[in-house]
C-alpha cells in the first residue's frame, strides 16, 4: 500500500509538470485552459497565471484553481477521472480512498516549496515508509510531511515519526 500512495504523490506532481512543459501554464492556474485543452477558468481570489495554484489541495469549491487542476491535467490526457466537476466522481482518490489534492498553499506548518500535492487518510502504518520512499524518513521534515488527518484549510502541525500512530489516518504532503 505505501508504495502505491508514494508512487501516487510523485506521478500526480509530474502530470504538472507535463503540462506545465505543454502549455506554460500551471492546470489550474492556466489563464488559457479553454483553448489549451476545452477546461473550465477558475474564479479563486488572486490571479489566474500568476504561477500558484490558489485554493487548498483538498477543495470542494468547483471554481478553484486546486479543484479545477484535475480537469485540466484529465482533459490534457496526463491523468484519468471525470472532467465533469459536477461528478460525484471527479474527486481524485487515492488508492487508499483517501482525498488527492494539489495547491500551492502550505499544507503543513513550516514546510517548504513552491506546489504541495497531499493524499488523505493514510495509514499510520505506511506514512514512515511512503517519506522513506521519497524523502528523508522524518515525517515532520523535509520534502514529505505527514499531520493528523484534518478536513481544515488552514496549514496542519506536522508529526514526528516517533508519535506516528499505526491506528490514526494522516495527511501526507510532499512539496515539488
Amino acid at each position: 500500500a505505501a508504495k502505491n500512495l508514494a508512487k501516487e504523490l510523485r506521478t500526480t506532481s509530474i502530470y504538472v509538470y507535463q503540462y506545465d512543459d505543454a502549455f506554460r501554464a500551471l492546470p489550474g492556474d492556466d489563464r488559457d485552459a479553454s483553448s489549451h485543452v476545452g477546461g473550465t477558468g477558475a474564479t479563486t481570489p488572486g490571479a489566474l497565471g500568476n504561477r500558484r495554484i490558489e485554493g487548498a489541495w483538498n477543495s470542494t469549491t468547483p471554481t478553484d484553481e486546486s479543484f479545477l487542476v484535475w480537469q485540466h491535467l484529465r482533459k490534457a490526457q496526463l491523468a484519468t477521472g471525470s472532467v465533469n466537476v459536477a461528478d460525484a466522481a471527479y474527486v481524485p482518490r487515492n488508492s487508499g480512498s483517501g482525498r488527492l489534492g494539489i495547491s500551492s498553499a502550505v499544507p503543513i506548518a513550516g514546510m517548504s516549496g513552491t506546489h504541495f500535492v497531499c493524499s488523505a487518510a493514510i495509514r499510520g502504518s505506511d506514512v514512515k515508509q511512503i517519506d522513506s520512499v521519497l524523502d528523508d524518513g522524518a515525517t515532520n521534515k523535509g520534502l514529505v510531511q505527514a499531520a493528523l488527518q484534518s478536513d481544515t484549510n488552514v496549514p496542519q502541525t506536522a508529526v514526528a515519526g516517533a508519535a506516528i500512530e499505526s491506528s490514526q489516518a494522516y495527511n501526507v504532503c510532499m512539496a515539488f
